[in-house]
């Protein structure tokens, strides 16, 4: 397959100025969405032959992830596309000053395998709604879900406007070569430099959505109850092949014990057995493998079983853990949930400030000046207070990395300006100017520049 007539097609596509027009971008979202609930149990089969993730499961946190896309793009498409008015200053008078939204134009969008749906469609409608192009290379390691998007979006899209490319490591070398006007990529942060550095040689935008070692605080303040609960959903959602997920605890040591007592009760009460249909395993031999060799047996608090026929690992809670451990070295990605403790709340947040700043951070506490603290204090991409991972639901939300964990953001409108550029005009009379900015000059002149300037 040759990538460059692909891209060629798409740019002279895109240069008919066809993809600008509103009503194109929505006829080609509302047949997306078409397309996908089409194509649902496709969808479920899919992903399940990858890793056992369950329907229930794949369509709250995929398929309703991007139907909920399309539909906000379908909603609000008119508001974010039109020109926005701004004010003119005084220089410029009689004037008038506006930003259009512009597209990019061929873009590229580079998914993930740990949500293979959400990861590569939500960027990919964001790309379409603000009037570009697209070409889409999802993650090889979920091959079967890569396998149906790329069914589902050839066979009812013209390759010319959105294509789906199929392949590994050798396909998404040769397409990096390419001049694209945006690539948006969502993984780990050593195949983030590598993206970086192939747009840098086209001075190519990027988005790039990676992670990092996300940390969740409990304070002596906490509702514990509340806390374990949405730490241990959100942790072993997935079976902890989650970027936001919370990556470790850091607990007050005053109240580490019951924490995490609380800890185990509803990992046993949610059931991550090795048949139990909410439990996703591990994707691959290889990741499974990485995982088990993170694991000191000497500091399972609880869990620890492990079945490598059906990369299974259970929930595992490790205690006494100190940032020297080898689980501490690296974004774990998977069901394993260290605890540190801290002996007062400023330590804490010097223990996250120490290293790189994460993709997420959670705080649980009902104190309103650690509550402060932790958000004025600590640098991330986004977080909760009291929960986690919920942030990413939330449309008004920006989602994106700071630093280490990434580069942009997207999700509603922020998606939309990350495919999109501001392109601003100045509309100026072409009476009643003043002569002031022409030469000749004098003091007289000076004196009144320095009051309008």
């Amino acid at each position: 397959m040759n990538f460059q007539d692909i891209l060629s097609d798409q740019r002279e596509f895109f240069n008919t100025q066809k993809t600008k027009n509103i009503k194109f971008r929505k006829m080609y979202l509302e047949k997306l969405k078409e397309v996908i609930q089409k194509n649902e149990s496709l969808l479920y089969e899919a992903i399940y032959a990858d890793f056992g993730k369950s329907k229930f499961d794949t369509f709250t946190t995929e398929i309703s992830f991007v139907l909920k896309d399309i539909d906000y793009y379908l909603k609000n498409l008119n508001s974010l596309a039109k020109p926005k008015r701004v004010g003119t200053n005084l220089a410029n008078q009689l004037g008038s000053s506006k930003i259009y939204p512009e597209p990019l134009g061929c873009t590229l969008v580079i998914g993930a395998w740990n949500y293979p749906y959400q990861l590569s469609f939500s960027p990919m409608i964001a790309a379409l709604a603000a009037g570009n192009t697209c070409i889409l290379k999802p993650s090889e390691i979920a091959e079967n879900s890569m396998k149906v998007m790329a069914k589902i979006i050839n066979e009812n899209f013209p390759k010319e406007y959105l294509y789906v490319v199929e392949g590994g490591v050798e396909e998404i070398t040769e397409i990096l070569k390419l001049k694209f006007d945006k690539i948006f990529f969502t993984g780990s942060s050593t195949v983030g430099k590598i993206v970086y550095e192939a747009a840098a040689k086209h001075l190519t935008p990027v988005t790039l959505e990676l992670g990092g070692k996300s940390p969740a605080i409990v304070t002596s303040s906490a509702n514990f109850e509340v806390a374990a609960k949405r730490i241990v959903w959100g942790k072993f959602l997935n079976a902890g092949q989650t970027c936001v997920a919370p990556d470790y605890i850091l607990v007050d040591e005053k109240v580490k014990d019951s924490f995490l007592d609380s800890l185990k009760s509803y990992i046993q009460k949610f059931n991550y057995g090795i048949d139990a249909e909410q439990y996703t395993r591990i994707i691959n031999e290889k990741n499974y493998n990485r995982l088990i060799n993170l694991i000191d047996q000497e500091k399972i608090f609880y869990g620890g079983k492990t079945d490598s026929s059906k990369n299974y690992i259970e929930p595992t809670l490790l205690h006494n853990v100190t940032w020297d451990d080898a689980v501490m070295q690296e974004e774990i990605f998977g069901p394993i949930l260290p605890i540190l403790t801290f002996k007062n709340f400023n330590e804490a947040l010097l223990q996250i400030s120490a290293h790189d700043k994460p993709l997420a951070a959670y705080l649980f506490t009902s104190n309103s000046d650690e509550k402060e603290s932790f958000t004025s204090k600590v640098s991330f991409g986004g977080g909760c207070i009291n929960d986690v991972v919920m942030h990413l639901s939330n449309d008004h939300l920006p989602f994106g990395g700071v630093g280490n964990s990434g580069i942009g953001n997207y999700h509603g409108k922020y998606g939309f300006q990350a495919f999109s550029h501001m392109k601003s005009i100045l509309d100026r009379a072409t009476w009643g100017e003043p002569d002031l900015k022409y030469p000749p000059y004098s003091e007289k002149k000076l004196s009144w520049i320095k009051k309008l300037l």
